[in-house]
């Protein structure tokens, strides 16, 4: 185990009845509240009505930004910054899910600075100071209501970007499962591939040889996420089974997993980001489809880490250290088919002719987040098995 700092500033509130909290928890900073959600689905459901009420009875003068797309563009983050700055907002309140959340943690982070966000993004500026954001979870997936990452795509260029930075943590976070309920069993599948997305990241890219505690840990998680999501696309008002995979999808990625590992990698994000950028495919329904085909590749240089993750996860006992590897592979794979989420770039309906154009695309994102083992022709071979 290397060693390392963990610090995370988040105020979770978690479960029934906690949603009510978010007028006080959201003023204790100021009354001036840019509320920022999405398409409008929290009309439907009624929990704008519960925000904006608990908003309201403490006191804020609300802001609307709706309309955050479920991959955030960067036109309307500078809509939202522009927004925040002409009312003086003060502190920002995120209903949504992970796409909601980054788009107002970025508006956060602009309104601070006279030059463009989208610098930050590209490295060309660091981030010193934001808005305090307090967030409404209403998708278990990303990890952003208890992380301090944030992903953006620039539709001008083509690029999703994403990057950390202390500054970005959420002040408060509601996370109710019953807020989650009226996630359609799709979008309930995508959320869970993306928490196993980001376990499977950091499980496979370390290079520390031992790190028992963190393998438990992200084997158990691994586990958790797919039994949770398969209780809940069985009923979609199951209040256990929403808890444990909107819990596990936090855990996934606020830091205690990446714990002692040391120096990791988000190659999988890296080349599914260029899908989200170029075809606007869901984040989930692209990482699956990249997922297997990136973990064949990788699996010929650590077969003994695939190994042991089929053996734990998946109970494969029996063969070599390559079939083993191979098999667990397998394994996820079928239950990504059994969850109804795509396994192949052909699923997604995107040709293979387009591989050149995706790792052209990715390749930009390898050099921001300084990936120098990732170059145009091994980002291909990945895709070319996905």
């Amino acid at each position: 185990m290397q060693n390392f700092v963990f610090h995370n500033p988040t105020k979770i509130l978690f479960g029934k009845g906690t949603i009510s909290n978010i007028g006080p928890e959201t003023t204790a900073f100021s009354n001036k509240v840019l509320l920022v959600y999405g398409s409008g689905s929290i009309k439907k459901n009624g929990l704008y009505q519960q925000v904006t009420e608990s908003l309201q009875n403490a006191g804020a003068e609300i802001v609307e930004h709706p309309g955050v797309q479920s991959n955030p563009l960067l036109s309307h983050v500078r809509a939202g910054i522009a927004l925040t700055k002409t009312h003086h907002c003060q502190v920002v309140c995120a209903v949504g899910g992970g796409s909601v959340i980054d788009e107002a943690k970025a508006i956060c982070a602009g309104a601070m600075v006279d030059h463009d966000v989208w610098k930050f993004f590209t490295g060309k500026k660091s981030i010193t100071s934001t808005l305090p954001l307090t967030t409404v979870l209403t998708l278990a997936a990303s990890g952003s209501e208890m992380n301090s990452g944030m992903v953006i795509t620039n539709e001008e260029t083509n690029q999703k970007f994403g990057f950390a930075n202390k500054h970005l943590f959420p002040k408060a976070s509601i996370l109710d499962p019953e807020a989650t309920f009226s996630v359609p069993a799709n979008y309930t599948a995508y959320g869970a591939v993306d928490a196993i997305a980001h376990v499977l990241e950091f499980y496979f890219t370390t290079a520390d040889p031992s790190t028992p505690v963190q393998d438990r840990f992200m084997e158990g998680l691994v586990i958790n996420a797919m039994e949770s999501c398969d209780r809940v696309l069985a009923d979609l008002h199951d209040y256990q089974g929403r808890a444990d995979l909107m819990w596990t999808a936090t855990l996934a990625l606020n830091g205690l997993t990446g714990a002692g590992l040391g120096k990791v990698g988000f190659p999988m994000h890296m080349i599914e980001h260029s899908l989200s950028a170029l075809y606007d495919v869901p984040h989930g329904a692209g990482l699956s489809a990249i997922i297997p085909g990136w973990m064949r590749h990788q699996s010929e240089i650590t077969p003994k880490r695939f190994a042991q993750f089929a053996e734990r996860v998946f109970d494969c006992r029996n063969g070599s250290v390559e079939e083993q590897a191979q098999m667990g592979i397998n394994s996820l794979q079928k239950w990504f088919e059994k969850v109804h989420s795509p396994t192949s770039l052909q699923a997604l309906h995107i040709p293979t002719q387009d591989i050149p154009r995706i790792a052209e695309n990715a390749l930009a994102l390898a050099k921001v987040w300084r990936m120098p083992d990732y170059d145009n022709g091994r980002i291909q071979a990945i895709l070319a098995g996905c």
